[in-house]
């Protein structure tokens, strides 16, 4: 068996993804013969979070320890170098294929109750290839009797194969970032209007470090956020998410070891940011019963200079 456990394969056309069973993750996508993705092979254990899904928290979470409803909570610390608790619970449990086809598959986990998060939560994602790229959906569903604090992110790394990220032009749009500690906490927020955060006229992304959270998300027609890379070549891609994902966390690799270092860019939509589980912050509380959903994206760009997402996607 690989390391990445079962391995589901979905095509149509050019494109093809892979999903795996351990954390029911993306581990590849490709599109046109091109490596989108900056994946990991089946044996590999996941590098640096790839592809990813990051549930019942995204990020960080201070000292793994919160209080809900007036009870305290202490979690695992998972990152243990900066004492927090990193992405959630869900990264290494296996993942369980629902309905497979050709150009789609669904899978889904159980999280069970346990020390320091009591509650259980049915979780699916449902990966799709169209037309337009590839689309993943995530549901998720309280199964206790009592509310659920939550929150989702995923851990996509995205290139353009053949050019480095330094020589890449980024754009999105949003109006806030936040600051953090050197254990990669928040301590506050800062406006991007017209500093070296602002992104929403594209510009080279050259040297610049990113491990950074940003908020108050411009959206188009539809309701999506989205974020573009785009190389001197004129070919681009873009990752875009529903309005059930506030935040973009975009990492720039450098902690990343040997030829990843810097090699893609991680777009990250999440629903909460940094230690949301602490603040409060754009947390999900799911009632008995009640479910969550979200969508987000990644495609490539097909107009140069189109500024409505959907004139840019394939």
């Amino acid at each position: 068996m690989a390391a990445s456990g079962a391995q589901w394969t979905i095509r149509r056309g050019d494109q093809t993804a892979v999903i795996v069973e351990v954390g029911g993750g993306l581990r590849t996508y490709a599109a046109g013969g091109e490596e989108i993705v900056d994946g990991y092979g089946e044996d590999e254990l996941c590098p640096g979070s790839a592809g990813q899904i990051l549930a019942p928290w995204p990020n960080r979470l201070r000292d793994g320890a919160f209080r809900f409803e007036g009870e305290s909570y202490q979690v695992p610390l998972s990152e243990p170098s900066l004492h927090n608790a990193l992405h959630g619970l869900v990264r290494w449990s296996s993942w369980h294929a629902e309905e497979v086809a050709d150009d789609s598959v669904t899978v889904w986990h159980r999280l069970h109750p346990q020390p320091g998060y009591p509650w259980e939560l049915l979780l699916r994602a449902k990966y799709s290839i169209d037309q337009s790229g590839l689309t993943v959906r995530h549901t998720a569903r309280n199964l206790s009797g009592c509310p659920v604090p939550f929150g989702l992110g995923t851990h996509p790394y995205v290139r353009i194969p053949g050019v480095p990220l330094n020589d890449l032009e980024l754009s999105f749009q949003a109006r806030t970032r936040l600051l953090v500690d050197g254990r990669q906490l928040p301590i506050g927020a800062a406006k991007v209007a017209g500093g070296d955060y602002d992104y929403s006229t594209p510009r080279r992304i050259g040297t610049t470090e990113l491990n950074t959270a940003f908020g108050e998300l411009s959206r188009d027609g539809t309701g999506r956020a989205a974020v573009t890379l785009t190389a001197p070549d004129g070919r681009g891609i873009v990752v875009w998410a529903d309005g059930a994902f506030k935040w973009w966390q975009l990492f720039t690799g450098e902690s990343l070891r040997g030829e990843r270092r810097r090699r893609a860019l991680a777009i990250e939509p999440m629903t909460c940011p940094p230690d949301a589980l602490r603040s409060g912050r754009d947390l999900i509380t799911l009632q008995p019963g009640e479910e969550w959903a979200g969508e987000w994206g990644i495609g490539r760009v097909q107009h140069a200079g189109a500024t409505n997402l959907l004139e840019r996607l394939a």
